[in-house]
């Protein structure tokens, strides 16, 4: 079922948010300085592409530098990435067959808003 899911979810809304992390990422990696949230931005995205059977977990010893890099994701970033989540997952619960791939990108919102001190891992 898992793999159905992420077919469809492929399909309709993966793809494009995928290309969304993308492109952040390569924005932050062209300044040597965003590199870790370019590097966090095409993790998200590998996420974003295939997100049924996985979740995402805190990472051990993340520490303060994590929650400060955070901050600065959510300013440069991770505001429009989590915007397009819930404007999708509004759009796919509108129909029956859309709901559970709608609550997979209400999922993927805490996720694209403080990527840092957090790690995906299989269900």
């Amino acid at each position: 079922m898992k793999t159905l899911l992420n077919v469809i979810w492929l399909v309709l809304c993966g793809f494009w948010m995928a290309l969304g992390y993308v492109f952040a990422g390569i924005i932050c990696c062209v300044l040597i300085i965003t590199i870790p949230f370019g590097i966090a931005a095409f993790r998200m995205a590998g996420f974003a592409l295939w997100p049924f059977g996985r979740r995402l977990a805190p990472r051990p010893g993340a520490g303060v530098a994590s929650a400060i890099g955070n901050v600065l994701w959510i300013i440069v970033a991770g505001w429009w990435l989590a915007l397009g989540h819930i404007v999708t997952g509004i759009l796919l619960c509108v129909t029956i067959i859309g709901i559970p791939l709608g609550v997979a990108n209400f999922k993927l919102v805490p996720v694209s808003l403080v990527p840092l001190g957090s790690m995906i891992v299989e269900d």
